[in-house]
């Protein structure tokens, strides 16, 4: 279609004309007509936006633009459920992009918490083994995207599993609706620039693999480590734990690691100290033994032998999360989930209290399946999840309430149904606290009238969150 043609005053006619012609095709060779194309006045509010909308990509930009190309052929055609896949696979190219040319071990170190996992992950290439929700999570995590780029692309995720082509369904999108989404996904992703910090951090990495650094510039570099917000000193952590047990990092990068860490490791946090404790314990489950031997090395380097799990159960448990979280973040989770949930199950009904280390992530793991996927129950594997969440003490009761705070959580709750699922668990676990507090909280989470996943940005509750935080995480 020549673009000259649809100026403002032929929008209706050119697209009336080529729906004309589709739709006297399909005719032709006895093919449905009806409910095929959207209608022709949702397209005209889409073209009467689309030049503001598509001036913010750069010019630099436009010429592989591919998908998005593809998204205005789909929608000058009606078919608003392709468009919205292109805009989909447009947004995933361009954060993997993002994600190679940035540094990919980093966001490999940060995005995947399985150890067996991360040891396929090399380059760039084996981005697809990244499911979109790890993509998204992980670009989040190395702030790639803000944490509101992140819901809204969470949100746009699971229209465009549910409406949009990707799936046989007869929903409805409208051209409000995807204007919107293509203008979110060009102003958090495809023409985002990357913040001061994460540009900084990014410059520390590379310094940190290519160069010798000495004990006066690793001073130097604390002052550094001072800017970082906390959750950007555990996800350096993090990725300074990765680069040191990988067997192929070089001995001038480990003496760098050696002489940084030290600095770093007093404002890391005590859940992301013990994560490393149960990575170890994972190497040595796996008979890894050189990545067990950097590892153990690395808690020597920052005192933190201590942090080594005192029973293969925490390890045990923290691999069932692992593989129940994975498979419920994928394709065709409610016919997969039910045997992770079962193997969860059987490890808890075995050994009985959850150890220490990965208390929070067992708690926050249960509430984020028992949440679903914002679509539909799993229901072979409900009952166990119900099961499990009745079972918490006092204290893992308390962190499903707050679990709201959480931002996988908090995203998923722009879901009607999952938002439904919260609220269930906050029954649940108003049976299981005493603590006048918590349960004043619960009453005016259950009041609450605004949306849910805003719950977090709520001046009230944020300090009651970090009031309770610093009770019972250290119980």
């Amino acid at each position: 279609m020549d673009s000259s043609a649809l100026t403002p005053p032929n929008y209706s006619k050119e697209l009336s004309n080529f729906e004309l012609s589709v739709l006297r095709f399909l005719a032709e060779q006895g093919l449905p007509t009806q409910a095929v194309l959207v209608p022709l006045s949702e397209r005209i509010t889409i073209f009467k936006t689309l030049d503001d909308v598509l001036s913010k990509i750069t010019d630099e930009q436009k010429p592989h633009s591919v998908y998005i190309s593809k998204f205005v052929a789909a929608v000058a055609s009606g078919l608003f459920d392709a468009a919205l896949n292109y805009l989909w696979d447009e947004t995933i190219l361009e954060l993997r992009k993002r994600v190679s040319t940035y540094d990919i071990s980093f966001f490999y170190d940060n995005a995947v918490n399985s150890p067996e996992k991360r040891k396929t992950l090399k380059d760039e290439t084996d981005l697809t083994k990244i499911n979109d929700s790890e993509l998204i999570e992980g670009a989040k995590t190395i702030n790639l995207i803000s944490d509101i780029g992140y819901n809204n692309l969470n949100n746009i995720r699971f229209m465009r599993n549910w409406v949009s082509a990707a799936h046989p369904n007869q929903n409805k999108i409208t051209g409000l609706q995807l204007i919107a989404w293509l203008e979110t996904c060009i102003i958090e992703v495809i023409s985002l620039p990357l913040s001061n910090g994460t540009i900084a951090i990014q410059k520390f990495l590379t310094n940190i693999k290519k160069n010798s650094i000495s004990q006066a510039e690793a001073r130097q570099i604390a002052a550094f480590f001072l800017e970082l917000t906390p959750e950007q000193t555990n996800n350096l952590a993090s990725g300074l734990f990765g680069i040191y047990t990988r067997i192929d990092t070089t001995s001038q990068t480990k003496q760098n690691v050696h002489r940084v860490i030290p600095y770093l490791w007093d404002r890391v946090d005590e859940q992301t100290r013990q994560q490393f404790g149960v990575k170890y314990g994972r190497f040595i489950a796996n008979t890894d033994q050189a990545e067990a031997r950097l590892a153990l090395e690395f808690l020597e380097l920052v005192s933190g032998k201590s942090y080594i799990p005192e029973s293969l159960l925490t390890v045990e448990i923290d691999t069932a999360l692992d593989n129940l979280l994975n498979a419920h973040r994928g394709w065709d989770n409610f016919a997969n989930e039910p045997p992770f949930a079962k193997a969860l199950e059987a490890l808890i009904n075995d050994r009985g209290e959850v150890p220490l280390p990965i208390r929070e992530k067992y708690v926050l793991g249960l509430v984020e399946v028992f949440l679903t996927n914002g679509n539909g129950t799993s229901s072979n594997a409900e009952t166990i999840y119900r099961s499990l969440l009745e079972r918490f003490n006092t204290t893992q009761a308390v962190m499903a309430v707050l679990s709201f705070n959480n931002t996988t959580i908090a995203s998923k709750l722009q879901q009607s149904l999952c938002q439904h699922k919260y609220r269930e668990i906050l029954k649940i676990m108003k049976d299981k606290v005493s603590a006048p507090a918590v349960k004043e909280l619960i009453n005016e989470i259950e009041h609450y009238k605004g949306p849910l996943y805003r719950l977090r940005e709520q001046s009230e509750f944020k300090s009651k969150v970090d009031n309770m935080r610093k009770i019972i995480w250290d119980k």
